[in-house]
């Protein structure tokens, strides 16, 4: 249930297991839900107990509209937005993660959400431009100043974040206790790096596009096939309509079909219970949607359906991860030894 909170990541902080994401909040994309629906979204979520609302400073309007929706609730909520990405096209200094631009976006933010300081701040996009230990400060600064509470990283090779963990806790700075990143059943690559990082180093991870853009929902019936709509195209444009997601998305059908669920809630069941996974974040553009995406906390899977969504949709981890795990290795290691961690 929405009000079976977690902690997130090495923090002390309660979220719920589903997150609220708003980008959908607007039509600013082309493909987004009207102020009225964006409204019963937002009570719908909050009504069953939902504290966790995913943001960022290049979502505009609906940075906005957040904030009018939040007025009269806000001690009760967790707002994590994310700056990194450009906010004005033409000035170099509006995009990055260099100081100037993590104080501007974040004063930024704190103006359209209406608050005094966001309880969860993400690096949106790594920039490889910056130097690690200018982004790490002042991040920390932020925290210091009461402006942010907790810090994370979204879309950032494994071994970055891993040497930011390690400078903040040797300079007593603050520590990272989040991770945003693309995780479903057709991208499972941060099963490679980046998921086992973070259970190692503390970090929560709420996965975006749980429902792989949409075609985990069961929407597309082929790679070639009319999408029909801006969002289905631009996805169809991403190479995520494949004869492989396809393939993926069939036996998410199957499945849901046998406990009769959607296929979007057997996704999402999915992801909830993967190592690691704190709180997947969800977006809809009608209340129908969101009822739907948040019945998936009712879902219950058999470990033989879950082993069937893991084959269909398993990806080769590569080296020198397949080859530790290898038959070869563990003979040369251990030989015929037995022996038990507790």
């Amino acid at each position: 249930m929405l009000d079976t909170y977690r902690l997130l990541g090495r923090s002390g902080l309660r979220v719920s297991p589903l997150a609220l994401g708003t980008a959908t909040f607007g039509n600013e994309w082309g493909w987004g839900s009207s102020p009225d629906d964006a409204r019963r979204l937002f009570e719908i979520y909050v009504e069953r107990g939902g504290n966790f609302i995913d943001t960022a400073a290049s979502y505009g309007g609906s940075e906005e509209m957040l904030g009018e929706l939040v007025r009269g609730r806000r001690p009760g909520l967790v707002l994590a937005t994310k700056y990194s990405t450009l906010r004005t096209p033409g000035d170099p200094n509006s995009g990055g993660s260099h100081r100037k631009n993590l104080f501007a976006s974040v004063e930024t933010s704190l103006r359209r959400l209406g608050t005094d300081h966001v309880d969860l701040l993400y690096v949106h996009v790594w920039d490889a431009s910056t130097p690690f230990d200018e982004v790490l400060r002042g991040l920390d600064d932020l925290v210091r100043q009461g402006k942010v509470l907790y810090v994370g990283m979204s879309n950032t090779p494994a071994w970055e974040i891993s040497r930011m963990q390690a400078v903040a806790d040797l300079r007593g700075w603050s520590s990272l206790v989040a991770l945003q990143i693309e995780y479903s059943l057709i991208n499972r690559g941060g099963e490679r790096d980046l998921i086992p990082m973070a259970r190692a180093l503390g970090l929560g991870v709420s996965p975006f596009s749980p429902l792989g853009g949409g075609v985990l929902s069961g929407k597309y019936s082929s790679p070639a096939a009319d999408t029909g709509s801006t969002r289905r195209s631009f996805n169809a444009g991403l190479g995520m309509v494949t004869e492989r997601t396809l393939a993926i998305a069939d036996a998410v059908r199957e499945v849901a079909v046998e406990v009769e669920r959607t296929p979007a809630q057997v996704a999402l069941a999915w992801n909830l219970r993967q190592p690691g996974v704190t709180a997947p974040v969800i977006g809809a553009r009608t209340p129908e949607q969101l009822q739907g995406n948040l019945g998936a906390l009712e879902v219950s899977l058999t470990d033989e359906q879950v082993a069937r969504l893991d084959a269909v949709s398993a990806i080769e981890l590569g080296y020198p991860h397949d080859m530790l795990t290898g038959d070869h290795i563990r003979a040369v290691m251990s030989g015929d030894l037995k022996v038990e961690s507790r």
